[in-house]
């Protein structure tokens, strides 16, 4: 039998805790699990695992094994990473993790120059409104949106790519039913749509910042599902600036007290810390900064403390 496989079969039962929840997780049998690691004791003459029928301990040779074997598959893949990012070509599958109101048809335009430039990459894109983790999710890269980089989850590399903002936004339909609020003031009066559980907005002011009192009609999760809410004339919301450059809700919705901003941040391109980063996050990473940014890249920032 291959000692490789045996070896990975071996880890993932101690980290999964028990044979039948490592062959689910490796979609193999747990007789073929079981097969594996039996092979492994049999060729080094110890045995590794104390089992029944209800607990699974590791042995003392067992816990040497497992932690030497552990070193040994982690080298292995970093080695595996960096000949991947020697290579010439950008090619595998790219994961890519962002909010649901980048599903827009300015992304997917940037997606489609990628292509062309990298067609042996496979770019496969997550739209979801909550924080991923990179790395137990096994994704490449994030886009994120943040105030400060200190905010985004520890232990990562965060590249500033643009500044964003959000601005209250309405439907010309509402806006002619209710009228266009000429100050913060003026929002007391409109129907609201909030974005989770916001009660209240913060207005950035020329010299200060108002918090406004939402008069809530409404409460969608995702900033997508807010963007179409506020098409159909439900009411006011905070819309990202990019949604009014959108084919599809340009004709339908307008900023409103464009002179009072909702919030201000920056689109960030997140992604592990390895010393050697994978062609096809690079060729992603260089592709995105010069579609954003044109030829002038921003710098390369510290990892995020």
């Amino acid at each position: 039998m291959d000692t490789l496989t045996g070896i990975k079969m071996f880890l993932q039962v101690v980290e999964s805790g028990s044979f039948v929840a490592a062959a689910d997780r490796l979609d193999v049998s747990t007789a073929m699990v079981s097969k594996h690691v039996m092979n492994v004791e049999d060729r080094l003459g110890v045995r590794l695992l104390n089992r029944n029928s209800r607990t699974l301990s590791l042995t003392e040779p067992g816990r040497v094994y497992f932690e030497r074997c552990k070193v040994i598959l982690d080298d292995l893949e970093e080695t595996e990473l960096e000949l991947g990012s020697l290579g010439t070509t950008a090619r595998g599958t790219l994961r890519i993790t962002c909010p649901s109101w980048f599903a827009g048809q300015r992304l997917a335009d940037v997606l489609a120059r990628y292509r062309q430039r990298y067609p042996e990459v496979v770019v496969d894109v997550s739209f979801e409104d909550r924080i991923a983790d990179l790395v137990e999710e096994g994704y490449d890269l994030a886009l994120r949106v943040s105030p400060d980089a200190r905010l985004l989850p520890s232990g990562l590399i965060a590249r500033p790519v643009k500044s964003m903002s959000f601005l209250l936004a309405g439907s010309r339909e509402y806006l002619e039913r209710h009228g266009t609020p000429g100050s913060p003031e003026d929002l007391a009066h409109h129907d609201c749509i909030a974005v989770g559980s916001q009660d209240s907005w913060v207005l950035r002011g020329p010299t200060s910042k108002t918090e406004v009192p939402a008069r809530v009609v409404a409460r969608y999760r995702s900033m997508a599902g807010v963007a179409h809410a506020v098409a159909a004339g439900i009411g006011l919301a905070p819309l990202p600036r990019i949604f009014f450059e959108d084919p599809l809700f340009a004709p339908r919705v307008m900023p409103v007290l464009p002179d009072y901003p909702v919030a201000l941040g920056t689109l960030y391109l997140v992604y592990v810390s390895r010393r050697n980063v994978p062609r096809k996050i690079r060729s992603f990473i260089d592709f995105f900064l010069e579609a954003a940014l044109g030829k002038q890249e921003q710098p390369a920032i510290a990892a995020v403390a």
